[in-house]
């Protein structure tokens, strides 16, 4: 292996493991049946938070369907926003896996660096995105059409209400 000037927490197979380490960004790389149970966590608890607001507007006694309808499609909004944080983290080490330069600080200075992986390191790095990091982002963009669909109903609903 030749000399490899990135810091060792800036080097793309570190960011990676790192990632996989996460608490948070680890939920993606679960079951299938424990990421859903995490998001639904996610829309389970975020729907303490939007009940309260959509029942100022529509008032549970009056109006249970808009205001459940309501209160649904705030929690999504949560949900929304952890897949696209999610994306973004996977993202953003897939793109440092697949990139032959490497761009990376040696100091706090902000003295960008740039570095040209070698032969050997680009195969492992582009073997450890196709078979690690693009299946996890197909996962988000899957639950992300998901997650639009199940939006579009429920506004559909809501206007039809």
């Amino acid at each position: 292996m030749s000399f490899c000037p990135v810091p060792v927490e800036q080097q793309p197979v570190n960011e990676y493991q790192e990632l996989t380490k996460s608490w948070f960004f680890q939920w993606v790389t679960l079951p299938k049946s424990k990421f859903i149970s995490k998001l639904i966590g996610v829309w389970s608890l975020s729907l303490l938070l939007t009940a309260p607001i959509s029942s100022a507007s529509f008032p549970p006694q009056e109006q249970i369907v808009a205001f459940l309808l309501a209160s649904a499609l705030g929690s999504n909004l949560f949900v929304a926003f952890v897949i696209v944080r999610l994306y973004l983290g996977w993202q953003y080490i897939g793109d440092r896996l697949k990139k032959t330069k490497i761009v990376y600080e040696e100091s706090s200075w902000y003295d960008g660096q740039v570095w040209e992986k070698p032969l050997e390191i680009y195969n492992r790095d582009k073997l450890i995105f196709n078979y690690q990091v693009e299946p996890v982002l197909k996962r988000l963009k899957k639950s992300s059409f998901l997650l639009i669909g199940i939006m579009v109903s429920g506004i559909f609903s809501f206007i039809l209400l």
